[in-house]
């Protein structure tokens, strides 16, 4: 019984620390998903989110931050940009 419990034990540690990968790995293929008008019309620069992932790989902890920053921050800015309409970023309504 002890075997099965270890057994649980391992599986569930590797889990957990899988975690921080597989945000990386979700947060990687998102960025190259987007086409680069879409970075472009966004004001990023797919480049360098693609550089900053592939760097977090190396530091867990400092991977699952990128990522996080991207998936919570970057990725809505793109996907919208891919979607429609650019907000104005910061121009009046009718000004120049």
């Amino acid at each position: 019984m002890a075997e099965v419990g270890r057994l649980f034990w391992a599986i569930a540690v590797t889990a957990v620390l899988c975690v921080p990968l597989a945000v990386s790995v979700w947060a990687l293929l998102d960025c190259v998903r987007h086409p680069q008008w879409a970075w472009a019309l966004s004001g990023r620069r797919q480049v360098v989110w693609l550089v900053a992932i592939l760097f977090g790989f190396v530091s867990v902890v400092g991977g699952l931050v990128i990522s996080g920053w991207y998936l919570l921050w970057v990725r809505p800015v793109v996907a919208a940009a891919e979607r429609g309409p650019v907000a104005d970023r910061g121009r009046r309504a009718g000004g120049a």
